[in-house]
């Protein structure tokens, strides 16, 4: 029997949110948690996942009834991305947060009507799936040196160039892609196109071998003279630096909860083990060693939610929470890192061996690179000291 680690209902959550996970967890542990080890040895999740989710509703959660939401907010989003990470699969949660979280946002927000209805209405449905790309081999952090141009036409724009490591860009029915609209260099330049994902178009996709998140669809994608109508320019010409700093945040809010949930649920776990695990004569739970490493992994645990769901707060109450978004990503990657490598030490032999804590400790490497590496966090928060 599983031992779930007590925390009751913290702000900004409320009761409403907390019937909302039930419903979510019931839903996780039921479709999707028995088949986790399955995808992870085959590298992929089925479609089926993104329907399924649908059906229940959980991918409209923070977008509005007209155009298929639930009309919720980031807050109950922010619950389903919690939840999906407890399947024990970092790659399943992200890859069906990707699609809802990273490719559906900026059609909402900057689309226009005709785009909503083409992008953002499907998406909802789980009848088309989405992909951010925005990274290339030649810039990751340094967004600024996107290289991936898009040339004036008539009645649209033809690209050419390359994107890496774009989480659901094999599947991916559409890309939310960050191109070069004009010479200008810097920040300045940048555009959104939505580029459609069809056999012919000149778009190919590659999936990549990677760590972890085995059973994540992570892709390189090459445009080659891919035609993109007029129709399908996403946002102000010129303007896509502001859709890439307006996603951040949330991007980071996402994997930095994903995480903590992840890691809880290596901890709960890893106390079952210790209770029946014997040496010595007696649980090895009961070494004061081992039982105050499970103390210091609960700590830290505690203290990285809390400072997530202050940014959480923050973020959802429309302040400018950069700096604490930054903080939190910086500390809690590394937090669930070490508590996924501490699993694995509790564990001995048997958290070497295939499985949900193997696993844990593979998929964990990525918190400290995604979204924004340590580096780049330290360097955000370093200048807002006026360093």
């Amino acid at each position: 029997m599983s031992v779930t680690l007590q925390r009751g209902t913290m702000p900004p959550f409320t009761e409403e949110h907390e019937e909302l996970r039930a419903s979510i967890r019931s839903f996780v542990e039921r479709e999707l948690t028995p088949n986790v080890d399955q995808w992870e040895r085959e590298k992929w999740f089925p479609n089926e996942v993104f329907h399924k989710a649908a059906e229940h509703g959980f991918l409209g959660l923070k977008f509005p009834e007209e155009y298929g939401g639930e009309g919720g907010n980031h807050l109950h989003a922010a619950v389903f991305c919690e939840e999906l990470s407890r399947t024990g699969s970092a790659g399943l949660a992200v890859g069906v947060c990707a699609h809802v979280d990273l490719a559906l946002p900026p059609v909402y927000t900057f689309g226009t009507e005709d785009q909503r209805q083409r992008y953002l209405v499907p998406g909802i449905k789980a009848e088309k799936i989405g992909a951010l790309a925005i990274t290339e081999p030649g810039a990751g952090s340094d967004v600024a040196n996107i290289q991936t141009r898009a040339e004036k036409v008539d009645g649209g724009w033809i690209v050419n160039g390359e994107k890496v490591f774009i989480t659901n860009g094999v599947r991916a029915d559409f890309y939310v892609a960050a191109v070069k609209t004009s010479a200008e260099g810097g920040h300045g330049g940048m555009s959104f196109l939505i580029i459609d994902h069809v056999e012919g178009n000149g778009v190919s996709a590659t999936p990549l071998e990677k760590l972890g998140w085995h059973c994540s669809d992570t892709g390189a994608i090459a445009f080659q003279d891919v035609f993109v109508p007029d129709e399908n320019l996403l946002g102000e010409l010129n303007g896509g630096f502001k859709l890439i700093m307006e996603n951040f945040q949330w991007e980071r809010l996402v994997l930095t909860m994903g995480a903590i949930a992840g890691a809880e649920m290596g901890i709960e776990v890893t106390l079952d083990y210790v209770k029946q695990r014997e040496a010595f004569g007696k649980p090895i739970g009961t070494f004061q060693v081992n039982r105050h490493k499970l103390a210091q992994m609960a700590t830290e645990l505690y203290a990285a939610r809390a400072q997530a769901y202050d940014a959480l707060r923050r973020f959802v109450d429309g302040e400018n929470a950069t700096i604490e978004v930054s903080m939190v990503k910086l500390f809690s990657q590394r937090v669930c890192l070490n508590i996924a490598d501490e699993c694995v030490q509790l564990h001995g032999g048997a958290g070497y061996l295939a499985g949900p804590i193997e696993r844990g400790l593979r998929d964990a490497r990525l918190g400290p690179i995604g979204g924004g590496t340590d580096e780049i966090m330290r360097e955000i928060i370093g200048r807002s000291l006026g360093l």
